[in-house]
């Protein structure tokens, strides 16, 4: 795929002998979903699924020893950031942890190329997070380790979406021929940008719901239409409930709206508790790429088909797939 080229760096060095791995990750920049595809997605849950088994046998182990994973988060993170440290330690390797960048090298001035080039001088790979969309794609045009994204300000969060793929595929255990509705923020959630374009590598029937000011960008759509998928867009979800197997909901993001009067017009437009779900199938998953507010109530964690307390260990397990893939160790 040609956008997957445009993210891989060149490979010039010489490989240990006998040491085998994956050129079609090695070295690769992760900074958006549409460099990959059904292939790759293959492989990286091939891996997913045999980390996940072998933390399960024995926690941790050395595929990673003596590698440096630089967490560089220039917006707050929980799940993100605790999810990579925990993949690379796994892996036997360590985490330079940084937080809060602004009030760091970059409140002299520095600029986001400087940063990563300095940071490389210290680390194997590189996660990103950063308010700016395309900040991603600056950070790997300078960067000669992996950058890996994670999350662009409004753009692309590409392992989020891959982690919520294999979700689907270990809950469910398939995706062609399932109805994914998606709900909540879809102007401004990264998210499910990066979800959608995924999810037109399948064959699948997409809904998407929304309030009328956070719609999915048209752009988008205009993408997914041109690759086949037609979303139906609608601004219930109680009307695409019983046919849904995968109900993907988003929060609406406070931190995304200038005029916080709009933000209260729409937070609570759609909340998933018992009596919502009542129509829904008995074998369907909710996921939530989480934090949550008040989008899915409490009562609703109990229910079997509540999964995104299970989406985020899965999570930790896609990332140790990346991680040994892009590394060169998988």
């Amino acid at each position: 795929m040609a956008n997957r080229n445009r993210f891989k760096r060149s490979v010039s060095r010489h490989l240990p002998f006998g040491e085998k791995r994956d050129t079609r990750f090695y070295g690769m920049h992760i900074v958006s979903v549409q460099q990959f595809d059904r292939q790759d997605l293959d492989t990286i849950f091939e891996v997913a699924r045999e980390m996940r088994s072998m933390v399960e046998r024995v926690g941790s182990f050395d595929l990673l020893k003596g590698k440096v994973l630089a967490n560089l988060f220039y917006e707050p993170s929980t799940r993100t950031s605790s999810s990579f440290a925990a993949a690379v330690q796994r892996l036997g390797g360590s985490v330079l942890q940084i937080n809060n960048v602004t009030f760091s090298s970059v409140s002299k001035g520095e600029v986001l190329q400087d940063t990563i080039r300095t940071m490389e001088s210290y680390a194997d790979a590189i996660v990103l997070r950063h308010p700016e969309e395309g900040s991603a794609s600056i950070a790997a045009s300078v960067a000669t380790k992996p950058i890996i994204n994670a999350g662009d300000g409004p753009g692309e969060h590409p392992t989020q979406a891959l982690l919520d793929v294999f979700t689907i595929l270990e809950e469910l255990g398939r995706i062609d021929g399932l109805t994914v509705t998606i709900v909540g923020d879809l102007k401004y959630g990264r998210t499910v940008h990066s979800l959608a374009h995924l999810l037109s590598l399948y064959d699948i029937r997409l809904h998407f719901v929304a309030p009328d000011i956070l719609h999915m960008p048209a752009t988008l759509v205009d993408n997914l239409k041109e690759q086949g998928m037609a979303p139906c867009e609608h601004v219930n979800f109680e009307e695409v409930l019983p046919e849904t197997d995968v109900l993907y909901v988003t929060r609406v993001q406070r931190e995304r709206f200038d005029d916080l009067s709009m933000y209260e017009r729409v937070r609570g437009s759609y909340v998933v508790a018992p009596e919502t779900m009542a129509s829904a199938k008995a074998r369907m998953i909710v996921i939530h790429p989480l934090p949550r507010v008040d989008e899915i109530s409490m009562q609703f964690d109990d229910d079997p088909r509540a999964a995104y307390f299970r989406q985020m260990e899965y999570g930790m397990y896609v990332r140790m797939a990346l991680l040994a893939l892009v590394l060169g160790k998988a």
